[in-house]
């Protein structure tokens, strides 16, 4: 569930974990961290990075790679996918959070970036434990994207402080587009503001129309 590595990888810091894609040099104006799915790793979403880090210069931007080595084959996961269902996913998102909260917590250490100036980008896997983060700190990051992601659970509150995007392909077979829809309602029922970028045609992945809406979000360029 990787995202396209078609863009050629000119990542600094490059090494088992964590990608630097871009760090400025002096004060930042922001941080950009990208989580991957299942099975892929930080590697497979620094192409993305990359892209976006062109209309984002003064912007340090991190694929982060996730903790554990997949149980069902190769790459990395942030939770286990093996038996998961409606019921236990919750929980296996809750075990791993604290972790992925330190995570976002010492890269914004390290850029001089405050939450207000952090953005997480995830997709698929990545994507609900950057929506999740939402319901464990309500002011980690000004703002979430995710891309073919959900919720773990329907929201219980959302923070006036963080701003979500949702980007879904609407012939996505792994993660239906309606979780996107749930997601937007329900935030927004929360008092949160959310908007969602639906794509026709685009299965569970990431396509030119996907980045340019995130692109659109994270330099707030009219649509």
């Amino acid at each position: 569930m990787a995202a396209p590595t078609s863009a050629p990888l000119t990542a600094i810091g490059q090494g088992p974990g964590d990608l630097v894609v871009q760090a400025p040099a002096g004060a930042a104006d922001g941080l950009l961290l990208l989580f991957h799915g299942v099975g892929s790793s930080a590697e497979d979403m620094a192409p993305l990075g990359q892209l976006l880090a062109r209309h984002l210069p003064r912007h340090w931007v991190v694929s982060v790679r996730a903790p554990e080595p997949c149980d069902l084959g190769a790459g990395w996961q942030w939770f286990s996918v093996r038996g998961v269902d409606e019921a236990n996913r919750p929980a296996r998102v809750e075990a791993v959070m604290p972790g992925f909260v330190a995570t976002v917590r010492r890269w914004q250490a390290k850029a001089g970036v405050d939450a207000a100036r952090t953005a997480l980008l995830g997709f698929s896997q990545g994507a609900i434990m950057a929506l999740e983060s939402t319901q464990s700190v309500p002011a980690l990051a000004g703002r979430v994207v995710a891309i073919a992601g959900r919720f773990a659970q329907p929201p219980r509150r959302a923070s006036a402080a963080t701003v979500l995007h949702l980007v879904h392909g609407e012939g996505d077979g792994v993660m239906p587009v309606a979780l996107s829809e749930s997601a937007l309602r329900q935030w927004q029922a929360l008092g949160g503001q959310a908007t969602l970028d639906r794509l026709p045609g685009l299965g569970h992945g990431i396509d030119a129309r996907a980045v340019n809406a995130v692109r659109r979000h994270l330099t707030g360029e009219a649509r």
